[in-house]
């Protein structure tokens, strides 16, 4: 991208996880100034609060000729942004368990973890860890309580503190390491941890980072059998940005599907570029039928995204994490 825009990008991995990156910048965002980030990627519930806040600066469809051919109908506005024009999905994926293939045999004699149950056995206490993402650990405790995360109906107040109160039972019990963000990985990687609840791709990178030649895929990643929870992060630029165009021109680059193709087969995340997977079938067959990539009608049948919270909820919801998180 920067060879052929003259475009520079200035990388930067700032997003430990939605919670703690929201509380760096809305003091900023809600003067109106620069963060110090022409886009960002937070998560789709993230982005709708940025831009019910007015925190989000809209993007010209007519210089991302792409996005508006490619975006795949699932990923399509709803009535807040019916255009997509606040914010555009870059990758999405799915949260499960990801564990040391080799340290979860040894210590449970079994080959996989199975449900999340699996990972309260007494044979990893101090050796679980939990991702701060609420909708994510929280959705899958959900899931595996019988919750349809999907359903105000079935995700209630009172659902969702049953599912607070067994992760504080594991807590309170020494049974998690820690709670962590995208730094989970450290923790897997060193072995502090032996199981976690975990987002799809990253087990991939870290198979790639530790892998070798006699043991080139250490890690796993499984679905649990009460199913996983469906996420996506959508670019958005904040309102004091200001290299907008320059933005519009990324999300241009990467709706083209050669390189959304490209980007999918090294991020293993799911691309919402329709065309990405035929591109990537000709480049790699195999990966192009990997369901964490390229998820079938099957594959996403398993998975939930957790349903919408009302302001309130989201106040409630929110708060009780935290103070579950600082031991209050």
């Amino acid at each position: 991208f920067q060879e052929q825009s003259g475009i520079t990008v200035d990388y930067r991995i700032e997003i430990d996880d939605n919670d703690t990156w929201y509380a760096k910048v809305k003091d900023q965002l809600e003067l109106g100034q620069d963060i110090g980030a022409d886009v960002a990627c937070p998560t789709t519930w993230m982005a709708a609060r940025l831009r019910g806040l007015g925190y989000l600066q809209a993007l010209d469809n007519a210089n991302m000729p792409n996005k508006v051919a490619n975006l795949a109908p699932g990923y399509q506005g709803n009535p807040d942004d019916p255009d997509r024009v606040y914010s555009i999905p870059w990758q999405g994926g799915f949260a499960g368990i990801g564990y040391n293939k080799q340290a979860y045999k040894e210590a449970t004699g079994k080959d996989e973890p199975a449900t999340m149950s699996d990972l309260w056995a007494a044979e990893l206490k101090g050796r679980v860890g939990l991702l701060s993402e609420m909708r994510d650990t929280v959705g899958l405790v959900l899931l595996s309580q019988g919750i349809d995360i999907t359903s105000a109906d079935s995700l209630t107040e009172d659902a969702f503190n049953a599912a607070l109160e067994e992760i504080k039972t594991q807590i309170d019990s020494g049974q998690i390491y820690n709670v962590r963000g995208n730094s989970y990985l450290d923790d897997l990687t060193t072995g502090n941890i032996i199981a976690a609840t975990a987002w799809s791709g990253d087990i991939t990178v870290i198979n790639y980072e530790s892998g070798t030649d006699e043991d080139p895929e250490p890690f796993g990643f499984v679905f649990p059998e009460s199913g996983a929870t469906l996420w996506a992060d959508e670019f958005v630029v904040p309102i004091g940005a200001t290299h907008k165009r320059n933005v519009e021109a990324l999300i241009e680059y990467y709706y083209d599907p050669v390189n959304a193709a490209e980007l999918a087969l090294w991020v293993n995340y799911i691309t919402p570029v329709v065309g990405a997977k035929e591109i990537a079938a000709e480049a790699d067959p195999e990966l192009a039928e990997n369901q964490l990539i390229f998820p079938n009608a099957d594959t996403l049948a398993k998975s939930h995204s957790f349903r919408s919270l009302t302001g309130p909820e989201e106040q409630r919801f929110s708060a009780a994490w935290q103070n579950l998180l600082l031991g209050s």
